[in-house]
């Protein structure tokens, strides 16, 4: 992971860099944690490449973490890529409620009645299963989003509880020992 100083001093974010760089958008507080989560996951799989950088930027406006939306991006990755395609086709096939193996007939006869032709010509030659495993990986982003910005939310408030709960400890404990001084005193 590259420097805040490093990142300055790139000419191709200079344009940016003041914008980039302030010092908020670095530091890990309970609202930037699970904005920084929910882009990280919703860019790991709304793209296959570059969702670092897609991270990052989004990463901007949204005032999240943004070490942590690109970190979070390795969700996926080419080793788990494979299994992610197969959910996300999975999912796909699920909600739409596909039948891969008859479908060539059927999508067929509702692209030539032209409700669809926007959207066909987009991804024109590319197959029933590519389509199925696109609309599983925008599922994917938009829900997995928003189980991570939860999730993390979450967890933040647990640690930031726990590690209160131990400072107080700490502190009722070294009262007690002042006070048990001052007593024998």
């Amino acid at each position: 992971m590259p420097t805040r100083e490093e990142m300055a001093r790139n000419r191709y974010l200079r344009p940016i860099a003041h914008r980039f760089l302030t010092p908020e958008l670095w530091r890990f507080t309970r609202r930037s944690v699970p904005r920084g989560v929910a882009l990280g996951i919703f860019a790991g799989f709304i793209i296959p490449v570059g969702q670092i950088f897609l991270a990052a930027f989004l990463a901007l406006p949204a005032r999240a973490n943004v070490p942590l939306s690109a970190i979070v991006t390795f969700i996926t990755n080419p080793f788990t890529f494979p299994f992610w395609a197969v959910i996300a086709n999975k999912l796909g096939v699920f909600i739409l409620k596909v039948d891969l193996a008859a479908t060539g007939g059927a999508a067929q006869e509702e692209i030539n009645s032209g409700r669809w032709a926007w959207f066909i010509e987009m991804f024109e030659g590319v197959g029933v299963t590519v389509l199925v495993t696109i609309f599983g990986f925008t599922v994917l982003a938009i829900v997995g989003a928003a189980i991570g910005y939860l999730l993390s939310g979450f967890v933040w408030r647990f640690v930031v509880a726990r590690r209160r709960q131990r400072r107080l400890k700490a502190m009722e404990s070294r009262l007690d020992e002042r006070l048990q001084k001052g007593a024998d005193a």
